[in-house]
C-alpha cells in the first residue's frame, strides 16, 4: 500500500550524489525499484487481466462494502472527482485495501508490520514511519481508504508539481515548511537501514551525512541552511535523474 514514495524519496537521495557515484547508491537506486515495481504490480495485477464473468457483481459488492465497512469511505462519485483514478481502478484498489485492512483504515504499527515484509533484508520500520505521517495528511493517526487514494493518485498521476510537493512534505519531517539537513540525514539513514544489505560495498558511518551535504550544496541556493519548497521544486525540475523517476510508474494501472 505505501509502496510508492520510495520511487521519489530514493531517487531524490541517489540523484543527489549523481556526480559521485558508488556501486552501493547503484544497489540502493536498483534494489528500491525493483522492489517498488513488484509491489505496485501485485497490487494492480487486476488491472491489467480480462475482468472475471461476474464483474458486474463484483462491482455491486465493492459499492456495498465501501458503505458498509467500519470506517466508511467517500461515496465512488466523489472519489473519482478527487482523484485520477476511473470507477473501476478505485474498486480494484479498494478490494486490494480492505484484504489487508479490513476496518477500513490502518494505524501506524501495522502500516510498519506490512512494510517490512517487502524489506526483509533491512530495517523498514523508521522510513515506514515518515511515510506514514505523509499519507496520514489530517494527522489523526491513521490512514484511510481516501487518505492511501489521494496520496496514490498523486504519486502515479500527478503532475511533476503535485509529486515534488509530496516528495518535499515526506522530507519536511516537522512540517514547518523547511528542509533541514538534520530533517534530510533522519530520511537518508532510515533509507538506507531500510536497504540493509543490499548496499555493497558496506557503506561507512559517515557516509548519509555526506550525502546530505552534496544535497545541501544543490538545493540551498542561498545558503540559509534549510531548503524552502521553491528551491527543491527548482534543483529537481533541473536533475535529469530526478525528473527521469517523476515518469517511473505513469503506466502502471
Amino acid at each position: 500500500m505505501e509502496k510508492k514514495l520510495d520511487s521519489i524519496s530514493a531517487r531524490v537521495d541517489a540523484s543527489s550524489s549523481s556526480s559521485g557515484r558508488t556501486k552501493g547508491s547503484a544497489c540502493l537506486q536498483n534494489g528500491s525499484r525493483r522492489g517498488v515495481t513488484a509491489r505496485l504490480k501485485k497490487l494492480f495485477l487486476c488491472s491489467s487481466t480480462k475482468a472475471p464473468s461476474t464483474t458486474t457483481q463484483s462491482n455491486i459488492e465493492d459499492e456495498l462494502e465501501l458503505s458498509a465497512v467500519r470506517h466508511r469511505p467517500e461515496a465512488l462519485e466523489l472519489l473519482e472527482a478527487q482523484t485520477r483514478f476511473s470507477r473501476k481502478e478505485l474498486q480494484i484498489l479498494y478490494r486490494g485495501f480492505k484484504n489487508e485492512c479490513p476496518s477500513g483504515v490502518v494505524n501506524e504499527d501495522t502500516f510498519k508490520e506490512i512494510y517490512s515484509q517487502f524489506f526483509p533484508q533491512g530495517d523498514a520500520s523508521t522510513y515506514a514511519h515518515f511515510l506514514f505521517n505523509a499519507f496520514d495528511t489530517d494527522h489523526n493517526g491513521s490512514v484511510s481508504f481516501e487518505d492511501f487514494v489521494m496520496g496514490l493518485s498523486i504519486l502515479l498521476r500527478g503532475t511533476v508539481q503535485e509529486k515534488l510537493n509530496w516528495a518535499f512534505n515526506l522530507y519536511d519531517i516537522n512540517k514547518d515548511g523547511y528542509i533541514t539537513k538534520e530533517e534530510m540525514l533522519d530520511i537518508i539513514k532510515s533509507i538506507y537501514d531500510m536497504m540493509g544489505k543490499c548496499t555493497y560495498p558496506v557503506l561507512k558511518e559517515e557516509t548519509p551525512r555526506q550525502h546530505v551535504e552534496i544535497f545541501f550544496q544543490k538545493m540551498d541556493k542561498n545558503r540559509d541552511g534549510v531548503v524552502t519548497i521553491d528551491e527543491f521544486i527548482d534543483c529537481c525540475q533541473n536533475d535529469e535523474n530526478i525528473m527521469r523517476s517523476m515518469q517511473l510508474f505513469e503506466n502502471i494501472i
